[in-house]
């Protein structure tokens, strides 16, 4: 299995995964890392009847990821990743998955979250996953679309993170 993209959007597959991303990439399927969609049937079934045309989407756990991935059946797919949290990036990362750089596109203000610029909102949990995943050597860049600079995410946090 080849990632094309691992990107981190609470949004999930909207327009922007749909169309640019999923072009840019050349991916062939969107799978959707998630516990907690994976759980929820609406929301699963809602998100494998969004892809665009020529890709197929999925939504597993993140124990059914790093099986997937593993899984020689799958050893020509180009994929994209998509996660809502990088606390899931970094389970999938223990677990076995070779990720080298990491999209982060979108993560909502909530209570409890710190805003690092008008796309990315992190709270200490969300911090702790993105230095284990920094310390491992991979990159985390922000950009909300494709065209937009590359921003260091650890950039972002070192300016709360005090």
């Amino acid at each position: 299995m080849v990632i094309g993209l691992a990107r981190i959007d609470d949004r999930l597959i909207h327009g922007q995964v749909a169309t640019r991303w999923t072009k840019e990439t050349n991916v062939s399927r969107i799978i959707v890392v998630s516990d907690e969609v994976a759980a929820d049937t609406v929301r699963k079934t809602l998100l494998t009847q969004v892809a665009p045309p020529g890709v197929t989407a999925h939504v597993v756990d993140v124990a059914k990821m790093i099986r997937v991935y593993n899984n020689p059946k799958y050893a020509g797919e180009r994929v994209m990743l998509l996660f809502t949290n990088p606390t899931d990036v970094e389970r999938l990362v223990e677990g076995g998955v070779k990720i080298t750089s990491v999209n982060v596109g979108g993560m909502a203000f909530r209570q409890g979250k710190t805003q690092v610029n008008n796309a990315v909102s992190v709270d200490e949990k969300d911090i702790e996953a993105f230095k284990k995943l920094n310390a491992r050597g991979i990159e985390l860049e922000v950009r909300k679309v494709s065209t937009d600079p590359k921003l260091k995410m650890m950039d972002l946090i070192s300016k709360i993170d005090k």
